[in-house]
């Protein structure tokens, strides 16, 4: 079969490849957690400064949450390929050249943006600073935030769905679409309030001019 009729194939018979167990659930459910996670710790932080002062200071705060923002990032990662592991191979697309170059491509592309976004932004600006009040002179606007807004949330779901293509899961493809999801929720959230700190440094600064 061509690539379009295996494709139309499994869009048919997508519920034989999809296998809806604990593994997978728990997968999802960190999948889920973290942006979660980093929201209400980022919130709390600004209202209340608790990792400051546990840390002795801003900076210290932000790396001890950028820590441990990282290592659920890794422990999730580990999650979802252990629960890929365990899903129903689609073998048309383990073996197409087309699907193993798409595959590359999204992994590759994806894993560009996640990079140079945290080399341009740096620890703090990648990981809520201005939560802590460490905020930004201006706006980023080269690479790769010139080419996508939130290169970090979208490079990640790139690489989630370049793995599933990769090893044929059509259950990463689904779970794919989740990751877009709830960081596009995350960003509901994110976006207004940093939004709002910003303006509460313009505020401020027009005061003491």
């Amino acid at each position: 079969m061509s690539l379009l009729n295996d494709t139309k194939f499994l869009v048919q018979n997508i519920q034989d490849y999809v296998n809806v167990n604990d593994q997978l659930a728990y997968s999802l459910a960190c999948i889920a957690f973290n942006p979660i996670f980093w929201n209400i710790v980022a919130r709390l932080e600004y209202n209340t400064h608790i990792l400051t002062k546990v840390s002795g200071g801003a900076r210290n705060g932000c790396y001890l949450l950028a820590l441990t923002i990282f290592s659920l990032g890794i422990y999730r990662d580990y999650v979802y390929h252990a629960a890929l592991e365990a899903q129903p191979t689609f073998e048309p697309f383990v073996n197409s050249d087309i699907i193993k170059a798409l595959a590359i491509t999204s992994f590759g592309f994806g894993n560009v943006l996640v990079i140079t976004s945290m080399y341009t932004l740096g620890v703090t600006g990648t990981y809520l600073g201005d939560y802590f009040g460490i905020l930004m002179d201006e706006r980023v606007t080269g690479f790769p935030f010139n080419v996508n807004d939130n290169p970090m949330y979208n490079g990640s779901t790139l690489c989630f769905l370049g793995t599933a293509l990769w090893y044929g899961k059509p259950t990463g493809i689904i779970v794919s679409g989740l990751v877009f999801v709830m960081y596009k929720i995350a960003l509901l959230f994110e976006e207004p309030f940093t939004a709002k700190i910003y303006a509460a440094k313009n505020t401020q600064e027009k005061k003491t001019q």
